[in-house]
C-alpha cells in the first residue's frame, strides 16, 4: 500500500481484498464507501460480520449452516426426511430452496473430492452421510454435486458406498439451460441432455 494511505485505510484495503472476487480496486471502492458511511452503517457491518462469526454454527444432522441445531429445515414436520438431497455447500442449498420445489432434507458435504488440491473423502462430511443413511430410514438420496471433475468423482464415490445399502440412489438431470440455443452449447451439455431426454 502506498505511505500517503492511512494505517487503519490501509489495513482494511488489505482485508477486504483477501474476500472471494474482490480485487485491489474493487478492495479501494469498499474501504472508502465504508469510510463514507455513517458511523450507525459501519457499526452495522462490523457487528454482522462478527455475528456470522459468533452466532452461527452446523447443524448437527445435515452440516448445513445454522443458528440453532438441529437446523429450521432438519427440525421442520413439513419435510420428508426419507429424501436426502446431497450437495457441496451451503450455498447450494439455498440455490434448490428458491426453487420452492424441493420437500426433503439435506446433507452438505463442504466440499468435493478433489486429489489434484488435496481434498479425500475423509476430509468430507461423507462418513457421517453413509451413517445416516443406514440409521435415519433414508429411502432416496439424491446426488445434487456440481457437474464438474470433482463433483461427478464425489457422486460415483458416493452412489458405491450407498448402494450396498438397497437406498435408491439418483443424480440430478443436466442439459441445455432453459431459454438457451442449441448452436451455443459445448458438446458434453448437448450429449448430456440427450441422455436424459424424456416423453413429453
Amino acid at each position: 500500500m502506498p505511505q500517503a494511505l492511512a494505517r487503519p485505510l490501509a489495513r482494511l484495503i488489505d482485508e477486504l481484498s483477501k474476500l472471494p472476487g474482490v480485487g485491489p480496486k474493487t478492495a479501494q471502492r469498499l474501504a472508502y464507501h465504508i469510510l463514507r458511511a455513517s458511523p450507525n452503517d459501519a457499526e452495522a457491518l462490523a457487528a454482522a460480520v462478527r455475528s456470522v462469526k459468533t452466532d452461527l454454527r452446523y447443524c448437527s444432522v445435515c452440516f448445513n449452516i445454522a443458528e440453532a441445531d438441529p437446523c429450521a429445515i432438519c427440525s421442520s414436520d413439513e419435510r420428508d426426511r426419507r429424501v436426502v438431497c446431497v450437495v457441496e455447500e451451503p450455498l447450494d442449498v439455498l440455490a434448490i430452496e428458491r426453487t420452492g420445489q424441493f420437500k426433503g432434507v439435506y446433507h452438505v458435504l463442504h466440499g468435493a473430492i478433489s486429489p489434484v488440491n488435496g481434498v479425500r473423502p475423509d476430509d468430507l462430511r461423507i462418513a457421517e452421510l453413509v451413517q445416516r443413511a443406514r440409521t435415519a430410514g433414508v429411502e432416496e438420496l439424491i446426488l445434487a454435486t456440481n457437474p464438474n471433475l470433482e463433483g461427478d468423482a464425489t457422486a460415483m464415490y458416493i452412489g458405491q458406498l450407498i448402494s450396498q445399502n438397497g437406498i435408491r440412489v439418483t443424480r440430478l438431470a443436466r442439459g441445455l439451460p432453459m431459454g438457451g440455443d442449441l448452436e451455443y452449447a459445448d458438446e458434453v451439455t448437448v450429449s448430456r441432455a440427450l441422455e436424459g431426454r424424456r416423453g413429453l
